[in-house]
């Protein structure tokens, strides 16, 4: 299994044969300008949430590729009205099974909202299980308790969780999400893409590196296999 990391909250996971997006947030993102968005061909999108960041290329890449997108049903609902024809709806608790193995859309403390305004259902994040590891992200959220189910639920290899504060979690909060979730190693996403969630990378590796919790935060381009 292969994550490449395209900037915020965006990244590629390399399952199998399988490539799937989540968070597409490119175009908009001027950190990721290095990444051709033309060039990318995922058989798989997944959207944790409705907002702008986490969302903005998600319908161009689906009609152009052909990809379903994995979201709640609202989501999915609002989609379909910017005319996305492939879409699988779920919701919390839900799992799907692919060829690669099983999707699970799991709980996240967030709000959500769609780009124009509308309701965009409740904030998840997923797990990505297959015969190659499990992989967990968060998507934007507080620390919670169910963290710890996630982590006695699932054999976690390797939890991207928001480090940027502000608006999610920061990074003394994330690791103690580590610790609930009983995983492997951390890498963090949703950092440095706007002034208000700019971070120390030094404090906070060596914050990661006190409590003996493999850490990564990659450049954008940067890869990560398990």
């Amino acid at each position: 299994m292969k994550v490449i990391y395209y900037g915020h909250s965006c990244f590629g996971v390399e399952i199998g044969s399988s490539f799937i997006l989540v968070d597409p947030f490119i175009t908009q993102n001027p950190r990721a300008k290095s990444i051709n968005i033309n060039s990318l061909n995922p058989q798989y999108i997944l959207v944790s949430h409705g907002h702008f960041d986490h969302i903005a290329d998600a319908a161009q890449l689906s009609k152009q590729t052909q990809a379903p997108i994995l979201s709640n049903f609202e989501i999915t609902l609002w989609l379909e009205k910017q005319g996305v024809t492939q879409v699988f709806p779920m919701n919390l608790g839900g799992s799907r099974t692919f060829d690669f193995g099983k999707i699970h859309y799991v709980q996240a403390a967030h709000s959500s909202s769609l780009p124009d305004g509308s309701y965009g259902g409740t904030a998840g994040g997923f797990v990505v299980e297959g015969p190659e590891g499990i992989l967990y992200y968060a998507g934007d959220t507080a620390l919670m308790s169910d963290m710890k189910l996630f982590g006695e639920c699932f054999q976690i290899d390797l939890a991207l969780l928001p480090v940027g504060g502000v608006f999610t979690m920061g990074i003394d909060e994330a690791i103690r999400a580590a610790r609930l979730l009983n995983c492997k190693q951390v890498m963090g996403v949703h950092f440095d893409t706007f002034d208000a969630i700019k971070i120390d990378h030094e404090e906070a590796k060596k914050k990661f590196q006190q409590e003996d919790i493999p850490f990564r935060l990659l450049k954008v381009g940067g890869e990560l296999t398990l």
